[in-house]
This record gives C-alpha cells, structure tokens and sequence, in this order.
C-alpha cells in the first residue's frame, strides 16, 4: 500500500484483502531470524532521516488541515512533527533492532517424574490491529513493536495525521524490502473511510487482537464493537498525590513537569490532590506556580481559601481528561481520602505520590491498581521508551495479559513444548 489515499466502495472487499495478506506474512514473520528484523528496523530508522524532507512536508499538510479544521493547540502538539521529532522516531527504530528478540525465549521450563521436559516459550500473537489518532509517531512505533515480537501489523491511523502516517510508512516497507522481508507485514489502511475501523474490529479470521490508541470516543466505540480482542489504552485521568511528608523542591518539580512538559499525553497529570496539613504552604505554592506557567487551576472551596485566585471546580472536574493546560486539584484529609477520589474517578493508567514517608507510599502502592504507579517522579514518565522498552504501541489499562506500558515483549504469547524419550503416560 503506498501513501497515497485509496477511494474504494468495497471497505469489506478491501479489508478482507489486507487481513488475507497479513496472515500469510505473519506466518512468515513467526520464524524470521532476530538478525533480519533488526536490519528492517535499522533500515528503517535511515530511510526515515533521508526521507526528512518529504516527512516533514507531508505534515506540513497534515497541521495546515487541523488548523483550519480547529484542532485545539494540545492536539496540534501531538500532529506535529519537527527534525527533533524525526530524531527520536529514528532512535526508537534502532533501540527497539538493538533490544533482545522476544521469539523463542525460554520463559519457564521444568522436568517431570514422568520423564517429559517442558519448556515454556514466547510466541508472535499472529496479526495485530492498531487503530489510532493524531500522533504520527504511533506508525513508527506500533510497525517497529509488532515487527520485533514476529507480528504482521494493520494501521489505521486517524485522518488528522494521513499523510504524515502516509510518509513514515513508506519508510517502514524500505527497510522491510532492504532486509528481504515480506511488504505486507506492515500494512497501512489507505482510505480515511471510518468504515474501515468498523471492518477491522469484525476480521476475527484475519486479526488476533486489536490495540485502540487514542481518546475515551475511539477506545469506547472498540470495546462496544470489537468481536477482535482488545488491548484496551483508556484515558489518562492522571493523578499525582501530595502527602503531608511532601519535600517542597520535589512536589514543585514534579507537579509542574507531570502537567506542563506536554498536555496533550496520556501521562499529563488532569488531577492533583494536597493533604489538608500542607495547603497553605507546599499547597499553595505549588498551585501558583502552576498557574503563573499558564495552567488553569480548577480548585475545591477548601483550596480556594489558601488560593482564591484559582478557578471553581465542579463535580465534572474530577474524572475528566483535559489534554489541556488546566489541572482539577483538591485538598484530603489523610491519604486514605486520596486513595478513595483517584479509586472513583481514576481511569487505572498512571497515578503518582510525593512522599518523603516511606510506609505512605507503600500504602499508595498496596491500596490502589493503577497500571503504573509512580513516587516522587514525574507521570510524564508513563512511557515505553522511558521504559526502556524503545517504544509502546501504548498504556494498556486492563488486568489481562499485557498492562502498563506495551512493548515487543508484550506482544508476545506463549506455546509448550514437551519432549520426551519414548515417553508414554500409564
């Protein structure tokens, strides 16, 4: 598939070919040598710095299209490209070729009395569907993710970032080609036709799971629909928690990068919450320097008596994903009170304490299950490449198989194999 829009009035017809012909490279892909895979990546990430140029006009066209379109300026950021942005696209592709392949790792294995060796090893889940929004970067990661874990991938990417997806894709298939491994392992959907995602949540026969990135709109619709499993990355109604045992220097550095490095990622704090004891002081500060930053502040009336300048809550402030520059913040009485709000309105993707108690924090970490859970560290955080794992295909926020940030490892299932000498069960 090139970059260029298909216009097609068979979206069934034309899926059903993308799932045919991502099946039969998945089979492939599922004894590919680590060598090979990790030349398709490095290939990659120089087809991409070459092909900068094109990469970035190709965005160009993309944020001219969502300014007219009324984006707001947090989604703006998440479009935009820029030479920094290539850069780290490019040094994704060559962490995730330079990390351990994940197929064929022996993950357990144990003799029996019966005389039989089992081992337990990691396997390729076959044919991932990744169905995203406006950030660009997804196609580079979630292509690079799949290829790594011996997957065939499907994208769809959101129509905001068309040609910029159009463009990196292009420089996915060079590296796949230089390295001799089949184009269709990484497939682009070529039409913006939403009914192309309607298609793909049905190809039970051609998709093994589904991975939706993007808002509470998109995810919600996949989980209703979806006949595909689903690797869930719900909201990020991210919380960060001030104790009573707070060191001042690390609450303010924590809070103000949590919300302002960039609101428009799933790990930007939406809410932060002050123990009652340090409202006029580490409190207060805190707010004012996040509104002097230029963040709205959305406070409770027992905030607002230390920071009346702060704006008024209301009960939809708490829950809510801004992606925004405003924060919700609201004072507790105790960290049980803190651990009750984020359990209500939390959405289980990342959530933060700053402490200097060491048993508080072990009380956050015990009593809430929250996908990542963070101390006296920035929830910007919340993040594969910080990770360590070169990129995620995204946060998943369920308790089945994979959880917290998904990278090659994750995409990854499992098989038995039994050896024996002849051996029989009597």
């Amino acid at each position: 598939m090139n970059k260029s829009e298909t216009t097609c009035e068979n979206i069934p017809a034309l899926m059903e070919e993308i799932g045919r012909r991502a099946r039969a490279a998945a089979a492939e892909l599922a004894f590919a040598p680590p060598q090979a895979k990790a030349k398709a990546l490095e290939a990659a990430a120089d087809a991409l710095e070459a092909r900068r140029g094109e990469i970035l006009a190709a965005n160009a066209r993309d944020m001219k299209a969502g300014r007219e379109k009324g984006l707001t300026s947090a989604m703006l950021d998440r479009l935009m490209l820029d030479e920094a942005r290539l850069q780290g696209i490019a040094g994704s592709l060559r962490a995730i070729a330079a990390q351990e392949d994940p197929v064929g790792q022996v993950m357990a294995e144990w003799d029996r009395p019966s005389g039989l060796h089992i081992k337990r090893v990691r396997t390729p889940l076959g044919v991932i569907g990744v169905i995203y929004e406006s950030r660009p970067n997804v196609t580079a990661d979630a292509g690079a993710l799949c290829l790594k874990a011996g997957n065939a991938v499907i994208l769809r990417g959101g129509s905001e970032s068309f040609h910029s997806s159009g463009a990196i894709h292009e420089a996915l298939l060079e590296g796949l080609g230089a390295a001799g491994l089949p184009e269709d392992a990484i497939q682009r959907v070529p039409t913006r036709d939403r009914a192309a995602v309607s298609e793909m949540l049905k190809m039970t026969d051609h998709i093994d799971v589904i991975v939706p990135r993007g808002g509470k709109g998109l995810v919600g619709l996949v989980q209703r629909e979806a006949r595909v499993p689903v690797f869930a990355h719900l909201e990020g109604i991210v919380h960060v928690y001030l104790d009573a045992a707070a060191d001042p220097e690390k609450a303010l550095r924590v809070v103000l990068n949590a919300k302002t490095r960039r609101t428009g990622i799933c790990g930007a704090a939406e809410c932060l919450l002050i123990h009652e004891s340090i409202a006029g002081t580490i409190g207060q500060g805190v707010i004012r320097a996040l509104m002097e930053a230029g963040v709205e502040v959305r406070a409770d009336a027992p905030l607002r008596r230390h920071v009346p300048e702060a704006a008024e809550a209301t009960e939809e402030d708490w829950g809510r994903e801004y992606l925004d520059s405003i924060i919700a913040a609201r004072l507790v009485a105790d960290i049980d009170e803190a651990i009750a709000h984020i359990r209500r309105y939390g959405s289980s993707h990342t959530d933060a304490i700053v402490t200097e108690d060491d048993a508080a924090a072990e009380r956050f970490f015990q009593r809430l299950d929250s996908a990542i859970l963070m101390r006296n560290a920035s929830t910007q955080f919340a993040d594969g490449g910080e990770f360590g794992m070169g990129a995620e295909i995204g946060i998943a926020t369920g308790k089945m198989h994979a959880r917290g940030p998904v990278g090659a490892e994750q995409l990854t299932s499992f098989k038995y194999i039994v050896t024996g000498e002849g051996t029989i069960r009597p």
